[in-house]
């Protein structure tokens, strides 16, 4: 079976124009006319045919890579909601694409909501403004969360 990344990728709805899947990686150009490149690929792990994430980077066409950093399935609740005795048992915040059932993605069940989030903050830090599409609606019930209130802060005296 394969690893289907291009649906993957498409799954996230990227919103740069140039984006594009070739084999594994997804490759954009998020600013017209710059240097700088975007690459997605998935990290693998220490089992054959398994993934733990994604990992970013940024090349520059002259300069190759300028950074990179590793976005792990686990870290952004990517398969939280996943069912089933074999996915809770063997690495849960993985897939394996030998394991997916026939004809379902071998991420069947994934939540991309924050892998696409933190994509969204990673491409502001290197391509402002690139991200110019409205991020899409959370899944229902979702809720923000009040703001902490701190604690009054301490005199410097005891209390007896």
């Amino acid at each position: 079976m394969s690893l289907r990344a291009p649906e993957f990728f498409a799954e996230l709805r990227l919103p740069f124009p140039s984006g594009t899947a070739v084999g594994n990686t997804y490759y954009a150009t998020p600013i017209a006319d710059a240097p700088l490149r975007l690459q997605i690929s998935f990290t693998d792990t220490m089992y054959r045919n398994t993934y733990g994430g994604l990992r970013l980077t940024v090349m520059h066409v002259d300069r190759g890579k300028i950074d990179a950093v590793a976005l792990s399935f686990a870290d952004h609740g990517t398969f939280h909601r996943r069912k089933g005795a074999l996915h809770h048992r063997n690495m849960p915040d993985t897939f394996n694409i030998t394991l997916a059932k026939p004809g379902q993605p071998p991420w069947e069940g994934a939540d991309t909501t924050g892998l696409r989030d933190a994509i969204q903050r990673y491409a502001a830090v290197w391509f402002p403004g690139a991200w110019t599409e409205s991020a899409p609606s959370r899944a229902a019930g979702r809720t923000a969360r009040p703001a902490l209130t701190l604690p009054a802060a301490r005199s410097g005296t005891r209390a007896r």
